[in-house]
């Protein structure tokens, strides 16, 4: 049984908006930081926007700060990633990670910005 599950991803043009959806499990999302990492094509995968562990506080990639937002129900235990004036290096996998870079990963969703 999947741990994390994204939905949301999708084709968008340049300046449009997606929002990405990732509901876990009540024992994941209550007790790990929670958040979207990101991994384009030929590149290393980031960080882009992430909740502390307890739900206190956010980080935010430079690059998109600003632009995205990421916020959390913690009565359905998902995360959402709201984007907005996507630009075309947005495009990426989008995956959604608990406990940081040796933890949980979803499968991923593709993002892809057009010109």
């Amino acid at each position: 049984q999947a741990q994390l599950v994204e939905s949301g991803g999708g084709l968008v043009q340049a300046g449009g908006s997606l929002r990405l959806s990732c509901v876990a499990s009540r024992s994941i999302f209550s007790s790990n930081s929670i958040g979207w990492y990101r991994q384009a094509p030929g590149k290393q995968r980031e960080l882009v926007a992430v909740w502390g562990s307890g739900g206190r506080s956010t980080n935010y990639a430079d690059s998109v700060k600003g632009r995205f937002t990421i916020s959390r129900d913690n009565a359905k235990n998902t995360v959402y990633l709201q984007m907005n004036s996507l630009k075309v290096e947005d495009t990426a996998v989008y995956y959604c990670n608990a406990g940081g870079w040796t933890g949980i990963w979803g499968q991923g969703t593709q993002v892809t910005v057009s010109s």
